[in-house]
């Protein structure tokens, strides 16, 4: 169903796989440590009436490598695709974590290009700039060890479930809060990633160059917000969500209470259904 192309930029060549012509184009955004291959469970839903285009993003899986990793050079990526590709625009942008930043940013920079995006469970900025504060830290700090190892995925999978997170409860393994089936395909991704990926992102950096509320007021295009459960995973917090709704001129909220962040895998059908009336409506 799907055809594998390679999009040539000026600073990357960004791998992608591309579904049949059914609709108007549908681009899908992995999140950090991941692949295009993450949306497997939105694939068959979507590409019956819509263009699927679910890319690579710099430094992950078949794309190549880039100089530096911000979300201001992701957008970039993007920006410029939709610039040298008519054909791909205007698009809905559908963006999970590090891809909802991206979303977001593409929306506000090349409004004439994006229809509408959807943004699952994007971080927010006081996370982002305090990351070595929080739980996320610990668990990227791990990932970034690995990244690029050709250890057997098995082996990968099991050193990240052991990796030790700090909760208002004491430590846990992230192996008690990912199943074995998520940690695993995590740790295939992770093949396939620059480790330089992480530098930004554990800095606290990911958004320089970024003002994020002027960039939110810059989004002219229907929006849809999938927040996570905070307590279940979810980065969302409740203030940043706040955020989004007072500068996003159109925007609908939907919480998913006791999901965590990877709302597509863990509760595929509700995702689906929002995902779906969303695009129906446009």
């Amino acid at each position: 169903m799907f055809n594998p192309q390679t999009v040539t930029l000026s600073q990357v060549s960004l791998h992608a796989l591309v579904g049949p012509p059914a609709g108007g184009p549908l681009i899908l955004l992995h999140g950090v440590s991941r692949s295009s291959r993450d949306f497997a469970p939105l694939f068959p839903a979507l590409a019956a009436r819509w263009q699927v285009l679910a890319l690579d993003q710099r430094g992950h899986g078949e794309s190549s490598r880039g100089k530096s990793y911000h979300v201001r050079d992701y957008a970039g990526d993007l920006v410029e695709l939709l610039e040298t590709h008519a054909k791909f625009r205007p698009a809905v942008i559908y963006g999970h974590s590090l891809g909802a930043l991206v979303a977001t940013t593409v929306a506000a920079r090349f409004p004439e290009a994006v229809r509408a995006i959807i943004l699952e469970d994007p971080p927010g900025p006081k996370l982002l700039s305090g990351v070595e504060r929080t739980p996320f830290y610990p668990t990227f700090a791990a990932m970034q060890k690995v990244a690029g190892s050709r250890a057997p995925v098995s082996q990968v999978a099991r050193e990240l479930a052991e990796v030790r997170l700090p909760t208002a409860n004491g430590e846990v393994r992230l192996g008690d809060l990912r199943d074995g089936v998520s940690l695993r395909l995590v740790a295939r991704c992770l093949q396939e990633v620059d480790p330089a990926v992480y530098d930004s992102l554990l800095a606290g950096q990911w958004l320089d160059g970024i003002d994020w509320v002027d960039t939110l007021r810059a989004v002219q295009c229907p929006v849809l917000l999938l927040a996570a459960d905070e307590k279940s995973g979810g980065m969302l917090s409740r203030s940043a969500i706040e955020e989004m709704q007072q500068n996003l001129a159109d925007i609908i909220t939907l919480p998913h209470p006791g999901v965590g962040h990877l709302i597509h895998w863990q509760g595929t059908e509700i995702c689906l259904r929002h995902t779906l009336g969303f695009l129906e409506s446009l």
